[in-house]
């Protein structure tokens, strides 16, 4: 963990829903993608915690979704805005499990880290396929981003007006060697039931620190109760207990 002052580059809304953060600052801190950062916004007490979209190192980007006043107030902040952000926090999905054909599945905001994912298993010489699972078209993010990278995801919306009509699971009829998934936790728990092979999962919650100081943000395993911002937030598929 690394704290560090980062200043906003780009601040733009994607669409009504999700806007695109870049912070250019220090980022040598994360070493993972599925690693995450935790902000300091003006005017609130508790950090925020985003997951990490892609870095380099310049800094980083985040995409994130406003769901309450701190993100509200987050996308109101103009460009050359200083943050103080918790960087390298928790533990990034393992590239070394991927084998040559993985899958990746991401659901609203979760796909955000997946992008940073996709670029350095291509670079590590793995076929990477992609399923972006979204309510409606007017949310659709980083479609452009995976094609640059050379991939073009199979998309599906609750509404059918983009993509496959259903969700994710419906576009996982692909054969993979490993999955790594990020999104709602019912739809991860669809996505490693459906699945023949094991795969990581990405949690998102409700965290007080962000490093593991508080217990506020367990999740069941067979090992026990894990911290998802200290534990995880990757878990392993076998390693998850399902609450009924």
């Amino acid at each position: 963990m690394k704290q560090s002052i980062f200043t906003i580059t780009d601040n733009t809304p994607l669409n009504a829903r999700y806007s695109h953060l870049a912070l250019r600052g220090d980022a040598s801190a994360i070493t993972a993608p599925g690693q995450f950062v935790s902000l300091s916004l003006p005017g609130f007490f508790l950090r925020r915690p985003f997951s990490v979209c892609d870095w380099n190192a310049e800094g980083m980007t985040l995409v994130y979704e406003a769901v309450g006043k701190g993100t509200e107030a987050l996308r109101k902040l103009p460009i050359g805005t200083a943050l103080d952000v918790l960087t390298g926090l928790g533990n990034g999905f393992d590239l070394s499990r991927a084998g040559e054909e993985p899958l990746l599945i991401g659901g609203g905001s979760g796909v955000s880290p997946l992008l940073g994912l996709c670029r350095r298993l291509i670079s590590a010489g793995s076929r990477a396929h992609v399923v972006l699972g979204f309510n409606t078209r007017e949310e659709v993010v980083l479609l452009e981003d995976f094609f640059a990278l050379g991939v073009s995801p199979t998309v599906t919306t609750v509404d059918g007006s983009f993509g496959i009509r259903g969700f994710v699971t419906e576009g996982m009829a692909i054969p993979h060697s490993y999955f790594y998934t990020c999104g709602p936790e019912k739809m991860m728990r669809a996505v490693a039931e459906k699945s023949p092979v094991s795969g990581e999962l990405s949690f998102d919650a409700r965290m007080g620190c962000g490093f593991g100081a508080c217990m506020g943000c367990t999740k069941r395993t067979a090992d026990g109760a894990k911290r998802v911002c200290k534990d995880g937030p990757v878990f392993r598929k076998e390693a998850l207990v399902w609450d009924d």
